[in-house]
């Protein structure tokens, strides 16, 4: 592509919401411009005060979309090391608590001036576009691709109904990214547009040693995910509960949890109506990322409502073996030797003691 052509990236979070859509976007504003020539906006929601105190972690809020970008700049530089040439326009949001996502207020594609509507990214086009009712984007952009980050039909199979809204909400999202998008759903490329944290890289490098010799794994399983119950954690506790006897040799596993909630105590104390109790067989760490995931050597992870999901990549990115559900969202990923999936209860089973006794692959 022409270097002067114009990119805007559009997206349904944004910091200090620790979300995939608010993370991987960034980062990808900062690599294309890193080096290149490109123009490139970052079109982030802007939400009112009372939506902030929903969304937001430890209090954080903003007076004015001026004091937000300046702390997506200073987390992104903080992170990145370099200095970031792009520019951060907002559009007018609303957090909707059933949805638990942020909706798009008005037609935000007038954001970007005519003469610059060169290329638009939509991360999750289907999202971004349920209602829509402005110009469409192909009249205003010369091309608009689509990146899908969630398996929203997966979270609706959830909830009440959920086979009949799953149906229906299938043919919505193809409607919707048919007319918004030049690629349609039935005919999307499954590929890692995302990459993974350089932390991820230079924690796999730093496992090596001087004299070029891999240093070892010290600790078993672990699994890091987003509190929200869609996230893998019914499937991973249900496997864990059905399979005790069998896994009676797995060191405690560790659970790293990321954007706690309110509702998190339930885990740790009376749990969720339904949900299996464990006894010992797992170890609950609230909020603390920060700890040291490096030394584990087997990553668990049987969420199906990711599409291509990032905790994936950087496990395998760091040189671990993953076990992962056999779903389309993670076919990307069988590519890799230290990728396992199962089918069922008994392959979780196996394929997570072959992980924990054979040692990654190089």
């Amino acid at each position: 592509m022409d270097s002067k052509q114009h990119i805007a990236i559009f997206t349904t979070a944004s910091l200090p919401w620790m979300t995939g859509t608010a993370v991987n976007p960034l980062f990808r504003v900062a690599y294309l411009t890193k080096g290149r020539e490109f123009k490139v906006t970052l079109v982030i929601p802007w939400l009112s005060l009372k939506d902030q105190e929903l969304v937001y972690p430890n209090k954080i809020t903003f007076k004015s979309p001026s004091e937000q970008e300046a702390y997506v700049r200073q987390w992104l530089g903080e992170r990145t090391g370099f200095v970031c040439d792009f520019s951060i326009k907002f559009y007018p949001g609303k957090f909707s608590r059933d949805k638990r996502s942020i909706l798009v207020v008005g037609d935000i594609t007038e954001i970007i001036p005519d003469e610059e509507a060169d290329i638009a990214v939509l991360e999750e086009p289907e999202h971004l576009t349920w209602y829509h009712h402005g110009k469409r984007w192909k009249t205003k952009f010369h091309l608009v691709l689509g990146i899908v980050h969630t398996n929203y039909l997966e979270y609706v199979r959830r909830e009440k109904n959920g086979r009949l809204q799953a149906f229906l909400l299938k043919y919505i999202n193809n409607w919707v990214v048919d007319i918004y998008c030049h690629k349609d759903l039935p005919r999307s490329i499954i590929c890692n547009v995302h990459g993974v944290n350089p932390s991820s890289l230079k924690l796999a490098k730093e496992r090596m040693s001087i004299n070029k010799m891999v240093i070892a794994f010290t600790k078993g399983a672990y699994y890091i995910g987003k509190m929200v119950w869609s996230k893998g954690y019914k499937e991973l506790l249900k496997l864990l509960h059905d399979n005790q006897k069998e896994l009676t040799g797995l060191e405690k596993l560790r659970m790293l949890i990321t954007s706690v909630v309110a509702y998190c105590t339930l885990l740790t104390n009376t749990m969720v109506p339904g949900t299996p109790k464990l006894g010992s067989i797992w170890t609950l760490v609230i909020n603390n990322i920060a700890y040291d995931i490096a030394i584990y050597k087997v990553f668990l992870n049987p969420s199906t409502t990711d599409v291509l999901c990032t905790t994936t990549a950087e496990a395998l990115a760091m040189g671990k073996i993953v076990v992962c559900a056999n779903h389309p969202s993670n076919d990307f990923f069988k590519q890799f030797t230290n990728c396992r999936t199962y089918q069922d209860s008994s392959g979780f089973v196996k394929e997570t003691l072959k992980a924990l006794s054979e040692e990654p692959a190089s």
